[in-house]
């Protein structure tokens, strides 16, 4: 059935100012860093990174939605946000949308499957945070999982976190189960200003840099990148530019990321969670998915500079088919997969991979991309990102518990009972000193709807493939599951009881080639945009599409590509919203600066105190541990840090002296490397 919520429109007594609509150019993705904020007649629209109710309005529809079909290719987050953006703000019926999965089931990289007896299995999980402006859009929208009509997914999202705050009391673990040291960042004063380099680098100037190649060696064992690496799953040889991006798109976060407190979770796994009622929406209102379904090519016509698909190739279990495509009609492509050829292992199998082989099954959203990608260099350079597999991989194991000295021990670590409902190890915890950088996290449980009241489904990761353990002497995807879980219990001081905790525990392993393949190092022209240059029909979608400011690997991004590849094939009258401008809020940079200075007051806060204490900006300054908001218009700080100033000065017996100081910092900000 079509959106049942659509009314038909008469257009008449706003005639005079849709007629200057439909001569308006928008820039529907619009780039808030190349812009100077200010009012005057050139802004008829709001900022390129308003966000609130203001934008949240609908476009009219374009002439002729009615008759136009789309077809999108994937149904991982990108491809269901895609059919409900077409509904919603396109006004296309639901019953011209048809999702082409290869798999039999939706969701993509957002999966949860198992049960109690076989063991339950998440790939992997997402961090959220409040700022998701696009993600946040469609789920005030999507009837909720458990509460009654008319609440939505935000709404049920909003009770589960509002009152039930995440934060962890066990970041890092060392020596065997002991809780390491996580109060501070632990950045040395020329470890903040690499930082503050990066920061304030141009993004074309970080072309094919590694991490490394930015940072020194000492910058690489500090609190602070051990929160990061691990958080985001960031190794040394990924993309510097995309830690750059990830700095800016979370800046306002930075003060919460030792103690996870920046966070938010959903009550269950990603799929029952956002997958289901998403889907249940999609389908009430008509649209078809189409399971077992892999699309191997899309052809194309080309005239001059523009190229317009005809027609998509795939195959279903009946054989080969051509799905013949109208120059009116939409295809949207999820180029390249996450998740794409998982090996799954359990405990007493070790998972093995199928990379690069002759089957039409194997490696198909890299294949697709690949195809594309012949047909023109606007669709980017797929070899960039999944020609080096070792690069990219990383294993997740998902335990499925019943009471052991397991379970024992990870209540120790947990902010609340896991049994209890509420947030348990609030984040992942990270083991400092294990050869495989292993961490673990307990969401809310139960993680499953059909969970039973005696279990508890930890999830288990490590970033580093290569080494041998510490004591089982593999590398983590040469063990089986049982000798993961063996591992983990030797860091958590419990080998001795072993096999009790394997007799009590269910492990399902996931080792994935692709998992990090969108942080490999890139340069401009690498990643497509969502609608290439010169495509009249088609746009495409997820973790490999450019943007001009959101980063990779997160629900928005997928969501933002699925919005803009959407409203732009569409020509909607309407703006996709850039990221969050927390990075210009002075609030949010002095908090950042004082976390990055280990929350010491940093060179020039006493100044600012003197300056702004007492006055009605002094909350824009950040209160120090233990500190109260009167004690900002105390002079103690101010008359410190100018005595420490006035003391560097006469060190160096002359005014020429500290000039040659200043230079000398304000040149290492401008080095290039």
């Amino acid at each position: 059935m079509d959106n049942p919520d659509m009314p038909r429109i008469d257009n008449s007594r706003l005639k005079t100012h849709i007629d200057l609509m439909a001569e308006q150019a928008v820039d529907v993705a619009p780039d808030a860093s190349s812009q100077h904020l200010h009012n005057g007649l050139d802004t008829s629209l709001p900022p390129a990174d308003l966000h609130g109710s203001y934008i949240n309005n609908r476009p009219l529809p374009t002439e002729g939605i009615a008759d136009r079909h789309a077809y999108i290719v994937g149904s991982g987050i990108g491809g269901l946000t895609a059919a409900f953006f077409l509904i919603r703000d396109g006004h296309m019926p639901g019953k011209n949308i048809i999702i082409l999965e290869s798999q039999k089931i939706e969701g993509g990289a957002l999966d949860g499957a198992g049960n109690a007896k076989d063991g339950y299995v998440v790939r992997g999980g997402r961090e959220m945070e409040l700022t998701y402006q696009n993600f946040w859009d469609v789920f005030s929208e999507i009837p909720a999982l458990e509460l009654p009509a008319p609440f939505t997914v935000l709404d049920e999202f909003r009770v589960v976190n509002d009152t039930d705050k995440n934060w962890s009391k066990a970041r890092l673990l060392e020596k065997q189960g002991q809780i390491g040291d996580f109060s501070t960042m632990g950045l040395s004063k020329l470890q903040q200003l690499e930082l503050v380099r990066l920061f304030l680098a141009r993004k074309e100037d970080l072309d094919d840099l590694t991490v490394e190649d930015w940072f020194s060696e000492g910058f690489l064992t500090t609190n602070f990148y051990t929160f990061w690496r691990t958080m985001f799953a960031f190794q040394n040889w990924h993309s510097v530019l995309e830690m750059k991006l990830y700095m800016h798109r979370f800046l306002h976060l930075m003060d919460g990321l030792n103690d996870m407190t920046a966070l938010v979770f959903p009550k269950y796994n990603q799929y029952d969670s956002f997958v289901v009622p998403l889907m249940a929406w999609l389908k009430n209102r008509g649209v078809t998915i189409q399971y077992d379904t892999v699309v191997s090519d899309v052809e194309m016509v080309s005239d001059g500079e523009t190229r317009t698909t005809t027609a998509i190739q795939c195959h279903t279990h009946s054989g080969e088919k051509s799905i013949a495509v109208d120059a009116k009609d939409l295809v949207f492509v999820t180029i390249g997969s996450i998740v794409e050829d998982t090996a799954f292992g359990d405990n007493d199998t070790v998972p093995k991979l199928r990379i690069n082989e002759p089957d039409q099954d194997v490696g198909a959203s890299w294949r697709l991309w690949k195809a594309l990608a012949l047909k023109s260099p606007a669709f980017g350079r797929p070899d960039k990102f999944c020609g080096d597999v070792p690069m990219s991989t990383w294993e997740s194991a998902t335990l499925t518990c019943k009471p052991s000295p397991l379970t024992d021990k990870l209540k120790e670590l947990s902010v609340n009972d896991p049994y209890s409902g509420k947030t348990v190890t609030g984040g992942i915890v990270t083991i400092t000193d294990s050869a495989w950088l292993m961490s673990f996290t307990i969401n809310r449980q139960p993680h499953f709807l059909d969970q039973p009241e005696d279990v508890i489904v930890p999830w288990v990761y490590a970033l580093l493939m290569d080494k041998p353990g510490d004591y089982v002497k593999k590398p983590m995807p040469d063990c089986t599951g049982s000798e993961i879980l063996t591992e983990l219990c030797f860091h958590l001081g419990i080998l001795d009881q072993i096999d009790e905790v394997i007799a009590a525990t269910k492990v399902r392993t996931a080792l994935m080639p692709y998992i990090t393949a969108q942080f490999m190092p890139r340069a401009r022209g690498d990643r497509p945009w969502a609608v290439p240059k010169g495509s009249t029909n088609l746009a495409c979608l997820g973790q490999f599409v450019e943007t001009h400011n959101d980063v990779v690997f997160t629900l928005e991004s997928s969501v933002r590509t699925a919005r803009i590849g959407v409203y732009s094939l569409l020509g909607l009258k309407k703006q996709v919203p850039d990221i969050y401008p927390g990075q210009y809020d002075i609030r949010r940079l002095l908090r950042a600066t004082r976390t990055l200075n280990n929350d010491e007051a940093f060179l020039g806060e006493g100044l600012l105190r003197h300056l702004l204490g007492g006055t009605y900006l002094e909350n824009v300054l950040p209160l120090g541990p233990d500190e109260e908001a009167t004690d900002l218009r105390k002079p103690g700080l101010f008359e410190e840090q100018l005595s420490a100033l006035q003391g560097a000065v006469t060190e160096n017996h002359t005014l020429d002296a500290a000039k040659t100081w200043v230079q000398g910092v304000i040149d290492a900000l401008r080095k290039p490397r």
